[in-house]
């Protein structure tokens, strides 16, 4: 019987992501990043999309967000968050900035708050 190898996510970005993320999880004892990092290198065809509108419903003003995905445009945001996922819509980015939040790359997360405190993950 003859198995196939798992190799993980190809994209190089995606793999830094993973890596810096378990890095981080180690050195400041922090296992949210690590929990990240799992759910990015699950398959493609389970990698995560969230909506807008699903973002306004679990928030409150000033939170901040981790998507390990996608954050696509269906819906609208009415109070200012801040995201940082893996992609975003031009929609997505477009409909958070004007609510006043912000839109961040999960590494650029990673250096404001590399102890994860106070963050949520939306799935």
């Amino acid at each position: 019987m003859r198995f196939t190898k798992r190799t993980g996510p190809t994209n190089i970005l995606i793999r830094k992501t993973i890596r810096v993320l378990r890095k981080y999880a180690r050195q400041y004892r922090a296992p949210i990043w690590r929990y990240v990092a799992e759910l990015l290198e699950r398959p493609r065809r389970l990698r995560i999309v969230v909506n807008v509108s699903k973002i306004n419903r679990y928030t409150e003003s000033g939170d901040v967000v981790v998507v390990p995905g996608k954050v696509l445009g269906a819906g609208n945001i009415d109070h200012p968050v801040t995201v940082a996922a893996i992609g975003f819509s031009k929609q997505a980015a477009d409909k958070i900035r004007a609510a006043g939040g912000r839109v961040l790359h999960i590494l650029q997360l990673l250096e404001e708050n590399p102890r994860g405190s106070r963050v949520k993950i939306i799935i």
